[in-house]
């Protein structure tokens, strides 16, 4: 009588083939080229749920732990006049950056003449952002203007580092079926500001008695809608909570949202 019994070895590959149909079930690629959880980031799978720059990109690739690879532009690329007039203001700016092939996501993650950006004025930039050279502008007239003077003003002190969560994402505006500015280039995400002093200034909303660095957070931040289309911050919403988020969408009649 025929054993009725399968042979051990022949469980492996069905085992094997299960166990690969769950790992891919549960991601899909959300229009980014890569893996991502399938569950709404809004939701509270856990004890702690996630705030600030976690809760808008849980895994995103283009975050700080998953950078992405930027291979430089092509030699022979004719550049558009305004992207060289951009590069040439970003020289006169003392910003240290590197001109990227062009970035095209699928949909509108799109970045035609991308840099990256590793440091500006002498201050670095960690990791190096990768922006629209129009975005690279805004934010280095920003940090000089702005960010080093407040700065030496308050803290007697020059900025080391600035250390951003997010520049280049292929993401769309949490909450909604619109492309976020990250996803254009147009958009960088402030997390902590080094002091060459040793200080390290979190953005995240500072004690009640923190009243210099509190004065500091909120002179760069207001100061930064002079600049930026868009400003926002701690006390905005849970997603800001950690970070600065500033980037230059246009919008009708000039409007700035600084909030």
């Amino acid at each position: 009588m025929r054993n009725s019994h399968s042979r051990p070895g022949a469980a492996i590959p069905a085992a094997l083939a299960v166990a690969a149909g769950l790992l891919l079930g549960a991601c899909s690629t959300d229009g980014v080229l890569s893996l991502r959880p399938e569950a709404n980031v809004g939701d509270s799978g856990s004890a702690a749920p996630a705030r600030g720059l976690q809760r808008l990109v849980p895994s995103d690739p283009m975050m700080v732990g998953f950078p992405r690879w930027n291979p430089p532009a092509e030699p022979t690329a004719t550049m558009p006049a305004a992207e060289v007039a951009c590069r040439r203001n970003l020289k006169r700016l003392d910003v240290k950056f590197r001109n990227l092939a062009p970035i095209d996501d699928g949909g509108a993650c799109r970045v035609d003449w991308p840099v990256e950006v590793s440091a500006i004025n002498g201050v670095e930039m960690k990791p190096a952002a990768t922006l629209s050279c129009a975005m690279a502008e805004t934010f280095s007239r920003w940090t000089r203007s702005e960010l080093q003077p407040a700065a030496r003003w308050r803290y007697l002190s020059g900025v080391k580092t600035i250390h951003q969560g997010s520049s280049y994402s292929c993401r769309n505006i949490r909450g909604s079926g619109r492309p976020s500015q990250h996803s254009l280039g147009n958009a960088l995400d402030v997390m902590r500001i080094e002091l060459k002093n040793g200080r390290d200034i979190d953005v995240r909303k500072p004690g009640w008695f923190a009243f210099r660095e509190r004065g500091f957070l909120n002179s760069v931040r207001s100061d930064g809608c002079g600049h930026f289309n868009t400003v926002l911050g701690p006390g905005y919403d849970a997603d800001h909570a950690d970070h600065f988020h500033f980037d230059i969408m246009p919008r009708k009649n000039g409007a700035v949202a600084c909030r």
